[in-house]
């Protein structure tokens, strides 16, 4: 089945409306109503977006605007649309002052041509210095902002920050610029990679410096996919927050770097425990939903769907928390032609445009080190602590790179906490695809040694483990099974049946299948200012229908349908 028209824009009902089907966002209106707690903890209460009338007939034009070399500079009005040029924000300009994007009425987006450089970009080798307390990029609840290129990011330099808190009622979203006709030349409609997604950098630890680096004040790590620089000394790093928000259509696939050298929908470079991430939904990334290069900053109520690669992905010594992630593999018509590299083949093959194909390798991709060895030791492989997740793969072969759709895959000596996690596979009957993967020897090593540790989790899954059930050699030759149900803390089903609601997300806590109890989260080692108290397994409770969480998610998958 292919999709044509999906967005059109009604300015007489001031909202966009879907006119298409499966995996692709259904944008309703928002009102931007909903009280939200400034920087100073007081409550403020947005206004409904309206068009400013000088008086005289004329329309004052509400877009932001900013000072370049001297000149003030101003994003041109198109109703409801702003639309911003290369010289108010691209490539080869970097924003060094305070910026604020505010909703627009009727519908209207701020898009933009290129990309959102925040803070100077600083290799500290080449004499240059880094801003400590740099620019903030405001957007305001209930604000879009649509991006017409893959080059088109948002980069948040070491020192600067974001500061994109919506509310339920009024997220902000991030998204392509081709949902909105007027911007959408070809007529395909918005679909994966169309822009590049938003990249962070801090200066938390990253183990893609070594030792001496973060002495001298010489870390600077480049970031994937388009090159700045990022890492430091300190993981308590603040670069600010994103709350109740959208990023949909963002990500690439391999770029000049080569495979592995790609944009995610969100990138944490090295970012810091004071920065927050809440309440996500991420859509139809080519790339990672988000990844991790080291840092410490925690997420929390994260919904993943239909995202090319891997819903959440770790590296480079990440140490931060994460509780409520919800990641849902599914399908999509692709818009335009998609090449890929198949791994298995050995070669490029075109998927042609119209063509259904599953979205989604791994729910998470972890990895512990990229570098080893005494010039590293400073940060150590990552060792997250994670809880309440719910990953529900396919037995799909992806878009992509033809891989196959897991719940997580272990690789580079990953060491990780895991509470209260639900693996749901239903079907593997075309394709046979696993739940659990081990991708060489040394993660093999850290789950037999007790440092990749399950409790009370679920696996419901009709087929577990990619590669046999028994450890490498190694890794001393024991079962993968055993090391999953950690002394019966968790089980694992040989199918899904049951062990979600009717509503296809959220867990069934009246299964008889599932015979554990969740985890409370109350017990010695969890981080008690971050882990909340639960009394469920999986990301959802179907106990709690009324929740905010349980809304978000619910809304998030109503807007793909």
């Amino acid at each position: 089945m292919k999709f044509s028209g999906l967005f059109k824009v009604s300015l007489v009902a001031s909202a966009l409306v879907l006119a298409g089907c499966g995996g692709d966002i259904k944008i309703t209106p928002t009102v931007n109503d909903s009280s939200v707690k400034n920087s100073n903890n007081t409550t403020t209460t947005p206004t409904t977006p309206t068009t400013p009338d000088t008086g005289d007939g004329k329309v004052e034009n509400p877009c932001t605007k900013r000072t370049v070399a001297g000149n003030e500079v101003q994003g041109e009005f198109k109703a409801p649309h702003c639309v911003y040029d290369t010289n108010f924000a691209g490539k080869n300009l970097e924003i060094e002052e305070n910026i604020t994007f505010k909703a627009l009425a009727n519908g209207g987006a701020h898009v933009f041509k290129g990309a959102i450089q925040m803070g100077k970009n600083c290799d500290t080798t080449l004499g240059c210095t880094i801003e400590k307390n740099g620019p903030t990029l405001n957007i305001e609840p209930g604000t879009t902002m649509a991006f017409t290129s893959g080059e088109a990011i948002v980069r948040i330099g070491r020192g600067a920050k974001i500061n994109a808190i919506g509310t339920a009622e009024a997220p902000i979203t991030f998204t392509s610029a081709k949902v909105y006709p007027d911007f959408d030349i070809a007529g395909t409609g918005a679909q994966f990679a169309d822009w590049g997604g938003i990249m962070i950098n801090g200066f938390g630890l990253t183990n893609h410096c070594k030792n001496e680096q973060r002495a001298a004040g010489t870390c600077n790590a480049e970031s994937e996919g388009i090159v700045s620089h990022f890492g430091g000394n300190d993981n308590a790093d603040d670069s600010g927050s994103i709350k109740y928000a959208n990023i949909w259509y963002a990500g690439s696939g391999p770029r000049d770097g080569g495979e592995g050298n790609d944009l995610n929908s969100l990138t944490l470079n090295a970012v810091g425990s004071k920065s927050s991430f809440e309440y996500l939904h991420i859509h139809q990334g080519f790339d990672d939903g988000i990844e991790f290069f080291g840092g410490a900053a925690n997420i929390k109520h994260i919904v993943v769907t239909d995202t090319q690669d891997d819903g959440i992905d770790i590296d480079a010594g990440w140490k931060g928390n994460a509780q409520f992630i919800l990641v849902k593999h599914g399908k999509v018509t692709t818009k335009t032609d998609v090449t890929y590299y198949d791994e298995d083949e050995k070669k490029l093959v075109t998927i042609p445009a119209g063509t259904e194909g599953y979205m989604g390798n791994n729910g998470f991709e972890t990895d512990g080190e990229k570098n080893g060895g005494a010039d590293y030791s400073e940060v150590p492989a990552s060792n997250p602590t994670i809880a309440n997740v719910t990953v529900i793969t396919t037995d799909g072969k992806s878009i992509r790179d033809n891989g196959s759709s897991q719940a997580i895959a272990f690789d580079d000596a990953i060491e990780s906490t895991y509470y209260n996690t639900l693996f749901v596979k239903a079907d593997a009957s075309i394709n046979g695809t696993n739940c659990v993967q081990f991708k060489d020897v040394s993660a093999q090593k850290k789950a037999a040694d007790g440092k990749i540790k399950f409790n009370n989790s679920v696996m419901a899954c009709v087929k577990q483990f990619k590669d046999g059930d028994t450890f490498n050699a190694d890794a001393g030759s024991g079962s993968k099974a055993e090391w999953f149900a950690n002394g019966g803390s968790s089980i694992i089903l040989d199918n899904a049946q049951g062990v979600l609601s009717a509503d296809g997300f959220s867990t069934n806590t009246a299964s008889t299948e599932v015979t554990i109890q969740a985890n409370d989260l109350t017990g010695e080692g969890l981080d008690k200012t971050f882990f909340e108290q639960v009394d469920y397994i999986g990301a959802v409770s179907d106990k709690d229908t009324s929740s905010p969480w349980y809304k978000w998610v619910q809304k998030s998958l109503a807007a793909i349908k």
